[in-house]
């Protein structure tokens, strides 16, 4: 068996390529994540409105995601991916240009569309792209390409707005997502023949067998919202230094999981992986809750970048399981339409938190969430077990 799999290649040239997008498209993504708190700051907002400009772009991509998905089937995956990415590069480039935080947020809503076309259409191209037998670790190595970008994307944007103008930085990260663009045009995209009919087309919003992956997704990626939007505005108000520094720690543990957590699931399965890897979220929640100095906070970064590198891929993996090949779109849609939810809900309920009862209390209520992911987790267990003793 071990011959067999290790005969089945992951590395072809496509899949090459669409790591290599993705890195890009993430790059000029994960420097726009803090550095968009301090434009709407520079533009006269507090913290409420912060927590609403970050949060509506998730929303735009949540509520387009389904259509994403179907379209993923019926006008195939390049044209999707493509027209989202270009999407993104002009709403991205437009961001120097605007004085205004009406217009700013009008334009993170077109973001939002260009984020939810590119990348519900990108990990479909990629589970396309990966053996079946492999598809945990490959899915680990794609994830990978983003958590380069998170890697050094955050540090380097809030370096560059420390240096530069607004301007000119969102005009590099455009240029990124255009790079995303051009390595994409390379890619070989596979044709799938859509088994839908057309009748059901507009009640087709989301897929079935992805969706208990997808309602754990949603409880944890609330905790990033708090993370994205408020981190480094709380570490400022504390007068802790370090924040660059976090982003890259939790990148490098988020990359050093993702490989043998990836060939865990394949091997033993989400029991394995999500467990320790949500525990692992919840004790940084618990730190960043407390945050009483820089180590405190690079131990935090560390610990929820393992548990987060441990829990989404497999989470993803999990959603397009049993999905045949012309509902991989559509599952995807649905996966990263409850991860968009999280942050987006996330960063706007925490917005409300923080301006009522402070910074610390977002992470207290992330904790709670991870909490309810945890015992939800245990539920769909049970649920499942006594399915197979009935059925047995």
């Amino acid at each position: 068996m071990e011959k067999q799999l290790t005969k089945e290649k992951i590395w072809t040239k496509d899949f090459v390529l669409i790591c290599f997008a993705n890195f890009f498209i993430f790059l000029g993504f994960q420097m726009t994540l803090p550095t968009i708190p301090l434009f709407v700051e520079d533009l006269g907002g507090n913290d409420q409105l912060i927590g609403f400009v970050v949060g509506i772009f998730t929303f735009s991509a949540l509520l387009l995601r389904p259509y994403a998905g179907s379209s993923l089937e019926t006008k195939g995956r390049g044209f999707v991916y493509l027209i989202g990415l270009a999407i993104f590069v002009l709403s991205v480039g437009s961001f120097g240009f605007l004085t205004s935080i009406v217009f700013l947020f009008a334009m993170r809503v077109v973001q939002g569309v260009g984020w939810g076309f590119s990348t519900t259409a990108s990990g479909t191209i990629a589970t396309d792209l990966i053996p079946a037998s492999r598809r945990g670790e490959g899915m680990g190595y794609y994830g990978l390409s983003g958590n380069l970008a998170l890697a050094f994307g955050p540090s380097l944007g809030l370096i560059l707005t420390g240096t530069i103008s607004f301007k000119p930085f969102f005009l590099i990260c455009a240029g990124l997502g255009l790079v995303a663009l051009l390595l994409s045009s390379r890619i070989t995209y596979k044709m799938v023949e859509p088994k839908q009919k057309k009748t059901n087309a507009k009640l087709d919003l989301y897929e079935k067998s992805a969706l208990k992956p997808s309602m754990l997704m949603f409880f944890i990626t609330v905790t990033f919202g708090g993370i994205a939007a408020f981190l480094p505005l709380y570490t400022a108000e504390k007068h802790i230094a370090g924040i660059q520094l976090y982003f890259l720690l939790y990148a490098l543990a988020l990359m050093a999981t993702r490989a043998f957590a990836g060939q865990l699931y394949d091997r033993k399965g989400h029991q394995a992986v999500f467990i320790p890897g949500t525990l692992l979220i919840l004790i940084a929640m618990m730190l960043l809750s407390w945050l009483p100095n820089s180590m405190v906070l690079f131990v935090a970064a560390v610990l929820y970048g393992l548990g987060f590198g441990m829990v989404q891929p497999a989470l993803q993996a999990w959603s397009i399981e049993k999905v045949p090949m012309n509902r991989r779109g559509m599952a995807n849609a649905t996966f990263f339409s409850f991860f968009d939810l999280g942050v987006g809900l996330g960063a706007m309920v925490f917005g409300q938190i923080s301006h009522m009862l402070g910074y610390s209390s977002i992470y207290k209520t992330s904790a709670v969430s991870i909490f309810v992911a945890m015992l939800l987790y245990f539920y769909f267990l049970y649920k499942e077990r006594v399915s197979v003793a009935q059925q047995g």
